[in-house]
C-alpha cells in the first residue's frame, strides 16, 4: 500500500475526483482551499494572491498506483493551466484501520 499525495489548484477539484474515482479508490481525505505558493506564486485566496490550492490524500493498492499516475500526467498534460498537479507517493510502514 502507499499513500498517495495529490496538489492541486482548487478548481480541478472535480476532474481530479473523477479521475480518482475511475480507479475503485473509495476513501480519501480532501483539503479544499489551502494557501499555496507554486510556480505562479502565491495563491492565498485573498485579491492580491487569488485562487488557492487542493490537497488530496489516498491509501492507494500497490497494484493501482501507475495507472492513477499515468492518469493524473494524462491530466497534467492537457492544458498549461494543469501544470502545477504534482503528486507524491509514500510507502506506508503500518496502518490501522477498519476493513470493510
Amino acid at each position: 500500500m502507499k499513500l498517495v499525495q495529490i496538489m492541486f489548484h482548487f478548481e480541478y477539484a472535480d476532474a481530479i475526483e473523477r479521475i480518482v474515482d475511475s480507479h475503485g479508490i473509495a476513501e480519501y481525505a480532501r483539503y479544499p482551499m489551502i494557501e499555496v505558493r507554486d510556480l505562479d506564486g502565491k495563491h492565498f485566496g485573498t485579491q492580491v494572491h487569488p485562487g488557492s490550492g487542493t490537497v488530496m490524500q489516498a491509501v492507494v493498492g500497490d497494484d493501482r498506483v501507475d495507472a492513477l499516475l499515468a492518469d493524473l500526467a494524462t491530466f497534467r498534460e492537457q492544458k498549461p493551466a494543469h501544470r502545477h498537479l504534482q503528486a507524491l507517493v509514500m510507502p506506508i510502514e503500518r496502518r490501522l484501520h477498519e476493513e470493510l
